[in-house]
Parts: C-alpha cells; structure tokens; sequence
C-alpha cells in the first residue's frame, strides 16, 4: 500500500520500525523528532500504542480497515490508505484549519504498525462493507 505521506515522516516511521526491532526502545532522537512532525498529537497517539488500541480488521477479500479505542473509549475506524479519521480533532485540525499531517488516531496506527503490536481481527465482507459505508451503528 502507498502511503501519501511526506518522505521524512515515512522515513521516521521505517527508522523507528528498524531500531525498535533491534533494541525494543525507541530512543529519544527519534521520539524528540516524531514530536516535532506530528506535535501534540505524538504523545496522545503513544499513549494510544502502549494500551495496544489498534485494530486491523481484514476481510476475505483483502479490504483492510484499523479500529482505534480513542482515549475516552470510543472506537474510530480509520482508513489509512487515505488518511482518514472521523474524529473531530481529524475535521477541525487537519482537514479545517490544515493545522496537522494526521490525527493521534491514524498516528497511532502507524506507530503500532511500525512497532509490530496491532492487533489483528477478521470480519467478514460483509462486515466490512458495513464499515467502508459508514453505516455501522446505525
């Protein structure tokens, strides 16, 4: 999957991958430099990563969807592949202000990913076409 993100964070992201794989920290340089591309957000979506809050659900077909449990437990299906949350702080700050590349809930995606601990889920087409449309729930 393509991602559409700035190269530097994508190469934060594949550092942080390789020396968590190889010390299982991730040192200071590389926290001090995910707080300086993501900001705020960077320690929220930690927080979000260390309480193993994110899910990838995959269906049959290969559709993939992440479910993050935010931190006052509701659960936002985020679509990385289009940097997609339906968070309010994903409208207000990236989409209305253009004030942020992601919100804490699709950082947190990338991060668990890159430190290898999302959890895994199977659902159905079904399932997941009830997802990709939005009408879970209703």
């Amino acid at each position: 999957m393509r991602s559409f993100l700035p190269s530097v964070a994508e190469q934060l992201f594949r550092d942080i991958q390789k020396t968590f794989q190889e010390t299982s920290q991730i040192p200071d340089d590389l926290l001090i430099a995910l707080k300086f591309i993501f900001g705020p957000c960077a320690l929220q979506a930690l927080d979000l990563v260390d309480q193993r809050s994110v899910t990838c659900l995959s269906s049959p077909s290969g559709r993939k969807a992440f479910q993050v449990t935010g931190a006052s437990g509701r659960l936002y299906t985020c679509f990385i592949s289009c940097h997609y949350c339906p968070c309010p702080a994903f409208t207000y700050t990236v989409l209305h202000r253009n004030e942020g590349l992601l919100c804490k809930h699709i950082l947190a995606t990338y991060l668990s990913q890159a430190l290898g601990v999302t959890q895994q889920a199977s659902v159905s087409d079904q399932q997941m076409s009830t997802l990709l449309s939005g009408t879970e729930g209703q």
